[in-house]
């Protein structure tokens, strides 16, 4: 039962910061895509893992636009490569699983939250006119489809009633991936692209 505790925690560790890093790269790209679809230039976009991430867009024809396509795509984009790769039912297909389900909370929260509380992108979609039932609606639809994939994947986790035992080899691939991302972060980040 120790051991299972503690691939268990060895596994879930190893995921958060996987898809902190994820997300954050997931959020990144919402709003390079933004800026390419709407004419925009993309100066930087920092991405490092002691910092929150961010990209510049200079110039910018279609501000709003650029702002929210950062939320949406990256909670949308891993939520449908999750779709899509649980049907092939490989054993680690609930790692993208539970990315997804955090970079839908995640996003969630930042735009739903900002809605009260503005901050980063939240605070730029109230600036630009941007409507707070809106934000208020996308957080709490995006939150709490984080939290069903989440629920749907908790055995998986060791939690709950029918929990699965943790294999070891994917309490230690989600480390390694984990500080993997970490190293490239570091090696690449800093730089901006």
């Amino acid at each position: 039962m120790l051991m299972h505790r503690r691939h268990q925690f060895i596994l879930i560790v190893g995921l958060l910061i996987s898809s902190w890093l994820i997300m954050m790269l997931a959020h990144e790209l919402g709003h390079v895509l933004g800026a390419i679809c709407t004419g925009g230039e993309v100066q930087r976009v920092v991405w490092y893992p002691t910092v929150f991430s961010r990209t510049d867009v200079s110039p910018n024809p279609s501000p709003l636009v650029v702002v929210w396509a950062g939320p949406v795509v990256g909670a949308m984009l891993p939520a449908l490569v999750a779709i899509v790769v649980a049907r092939f039912r490989f054993g680690v297909a609930y790692f993208l699983q539970f990315f997804a389900g955090f970079c839908l909370l995640a996003n969630g929260l930042y735009v739903g939250v900002g809605a009260f509380s503005p901050v980063g992108d939240a605070k730029d979609l109230l600036r630009l006119g941007s409507s707070r039932v809106v934000m208020i609606l996308f957080g709490a639809a995006s939150a709490i489809g984080g939290l069903i994939v989440w629920h749907r994947i908790s055995p998986r986790l060791g939690l709950g009633e029918t929990s699965h035992s943790i294999p070891p080899r994917h309490a230690y691939l989600a480390t390694g991936l984990a500080v993997g991302l970490i190293a490239v972060g570091f090696v690449f980040g800093n730089r901006g692209v």
